[in-house]
C-alpha cells in the first residue's frame, strides 16, 4: 500500500494487508497524533487496509481559544 505522510512530506510503500493500528505501529507513528484517511473517509484503528490501496496520514492539530 502507499502511505502518504503529509506532515513529513514523504511517501512510503508498505507490503501486505493490515489494520490501521498495526500500520501506525510499524511506521513508528503515535496513533493519537494522526488521522488516517482513505478515499476521503476517516478510518478507525481497527479498519483493514489492502495492499493495493493508498492511505493518507494527517497530523492532528489542536488549538485553544482564550
Amino acid at each position: 500500500m502507499k502511505v502518504l505522510i503529509r506532515h513529513e512530506k514523504r511517501e512510503v510503500e508498505v507490503q501486505g494487508r493490515r489494520r490501521v493500528r498495526e500500520l501506525l505501529v510499524e511506521l513508528g507513528v503515535n496513533p493519537e497524533s494522526v488521522l488516517v484517511i482513505r478515499n476521503a473517509q476517516l478510518l478507525t484503528h481497527d479498519a483493514q487496509v489492502a495492499d493495493d490501496e493508498t492511505v493518507e496520514l494527517r497530523q492532528v492539530i489542536s488549538g485553544g481559544g482564550a
